[in-house]
């Protein structure tokens, strides 16, 4: 009688193999592919694997100058970090292990980024956002620390306006620091780099030989794609600083052909 042919199964795998595979999957894909097997839901389901989603999202919360272990830094997602630097002793946290941090910190972000959404409908009822409701928002993200991957989850939408494209690749490129080619890719990526936002400016006029020059109204209108490269310095510029100095005031809205709002390039 012959021996059947041997036929490998998914549990032939080491479970330090497969766990260094589901590691590059997206936290949505590891969850279906918990779904498909007991083996994998065993593996999907640990506490190293989680861990290792959770810095590659939030790698600012795990930086190799932090002396902090593991568990105060996962107290960090349930929100416990004030009482971890109050406290030698190690708190007890709502939920325990990685996943439900993972879980718990996402919906927690889910919920800041929606109550950032409604302070900028609101403070846009006239389809204009003043640069400080603006840096207002942008300083909200970074106060919830944010990372570049929440920030293509929830702002670099198709479903999001314009302003709130902005305000997530401001965020990216001047708090986060991100690299301009990256947000480039992930705004074409997400299909919004094309979107355009006209900035409006107000300049004291300045004095000359004693007179007082006019005051100046700039305006530039620029799609969020070019706004990465160096020709968007300029109006990055004047976002980042707001309603300083000889500028008395600035207004942001989605671009909408007009005659008073001029490409990139040219003056009013």
């Amino acid at each position: 009688m012959s021996t059947p042919p041997w036929e490998p199964s998914w549990s032939s795998i080491p479970d330090d193999i497969a766990l260094m595979i589901v590691s590059l999957l997206e936290a949505i894909d590891v969850c279906s592919l918990g779904s498909c097997s007991r083996f994998w839901r065993g593996i999907c389901v640990s506490d190293l694997l989680w861990m290792c989603l959770a810095k590659r999202r939030w790698p600012m919360l795990f930086s190799a100058a932090d002396p902090r272990g593991s568990f105060q830094i996962l107290g960090v997602f349930y929100g416990l970090d004030d009482e971890i630097s109050q406290n030698p002793r190690p708190p007890v946290l709502p939920l325990q292990g990685w996943r439900e941090g993972y879980i718990y910190k996402h919906q927690s972000l889910a919920t800041s980024v929606s109550i950032m959404k409604g302070f900028v409908k609101q403070c846009t009822q006239t389809e204009s956002l003043e640069v400080g409701h603006y840096l207002e928002a942008v300083s909200y993200l970074h106060s919830h620390q944010l990372g570049f991957k929440d920030v293509q989850m929830f702002l670099f939408s198709k479903c999001c306006s314009a302003l709130l494209n902005l305000v997530g690749l401001h965020y990216c490129l001047l708090r986060l620091e991100i690299p301009p080619g990256e947000v480039a890719e992930a705004l074409s990526r997400s299909q919004v780099s094309e979107r355009e936002i006209c900035v409006r400016w107000f300049k004291l006029g300045r004095w000359f030989f004693g007179f007082r020059l006019p005051d100046e109204q700039l305006s530039r209108s620029i799609s969020l794609g070019e706004l990465v490269m160096d020709k968007g310095n300029e109006v990055l510029r004047v976002l980042n600083r707001g309603a300083v100095h000889e500028v008395i005031r600035v207004h942001i809205a989605p671009a909408i052909p007009r005659p008073s709002c001029s490409r990139v390039g040219s003056e009013n």
